[in-house]
């Protein structure tokens, strides 16, 4: 199982970096802003590093900050408590095994969550409808498609952790509904909820099949043989 991924926030000072991902020490900055005639557009934000004086007028710009990282030395701007660049939604990174579909909506759900964690449950519910649709089920509705899964040796703890997600969404679970009481919170936990279901329904029987084949092939014959899977 991969590590738990920890959000930025603006209240800790090590967290999984919204630039590259990985879990890091943050050195925080107030932000200055100096006059300038006309400004200098560039493709890609940026940053220089100067020894004060500043020079010529400056204004402090209040509730304004970045974050740099310690490990890509990047940095992330934030506004009061939001962070505003880059638009990364803070999530867990998507499990790989996901099919190519799932993933693409899923890296949306994440870059909306910011500005929209009703639109990101939304389309994460989505997601989970589609995976439970991949994995053989009806897809129609989510408690009763995981209800399938745990009868095919899905791990009776997601059932518990999709409860979870109902008690904090106020049992609003229909795929691809928007409700009113959808906030962060409920976001948040489906991303958790989708990469659980891929995890134990696809990552974990692939590495057990890659892990298998690697026996020679008289082995791999004699176990199916002995556990009556050999061909007549």
């Amino acid at each position: 199982m991969k590590a738990d991924h920890i959000s930025p926030s603006i209240t800790e000072n090590s967290f999984n970096c919204p630039r590259c991902g990985a879990f890091s020490h943050q050195r925080w900055h107030n932000i200055f802003a100096g006059h300038v005639d006309r400004p200098n557009l560039m493709k890609n934000i940026t940053t220089s590093y100067a020894r004060g004086p500043y020079g010529g007028e400056m204004l402090y710009v209040f509730n304004s900050f970045l974050s740099v990282c310690d490990r890509c030395n990047e940095f992330s701007y934030w506004i009061e408590d939001r962070l505003v660049y880059p638009l990364t939604g803070n999530t867990p990174p998507a499990n790989s095994d996901l099919p190519d579909d799932i993933l693409r909506d899923y890296n949306e759900a994440s870059s909306i969550l910011d500005l929209s964690p009703r639109g990101a449950a939304a389309l994460v519910r989505l997601c989970i409808q589609k995976l439970c649709a991949h994995l053989g089920k009806p897809g129609k509705n989510i408690n009763d498609d995981i209800a399938a899964l745990v009868q095919d040796g899905l791990d009776p703890r997601v059932q518990k952790a999709l409860d979870i997600v109902r008690v904090i969404g106020n049992n609003a679970v229909h795929p691809g509904a928007i409700d009113l009481a959808d906030d962060r919170a409920t976001a948040e936990s489906l991303f958790k909820l989708l990469n659980l279901i891929a995890e134990k329904m696809i990552s974990e029987p692939k590495h057990v099949d890659e892990l298998y084949n690697t026996l020679p092939a008289g082995v791999r014959d004699a176990i199916e043989k002995r556990d009556g899977k050999a061909n007549p």
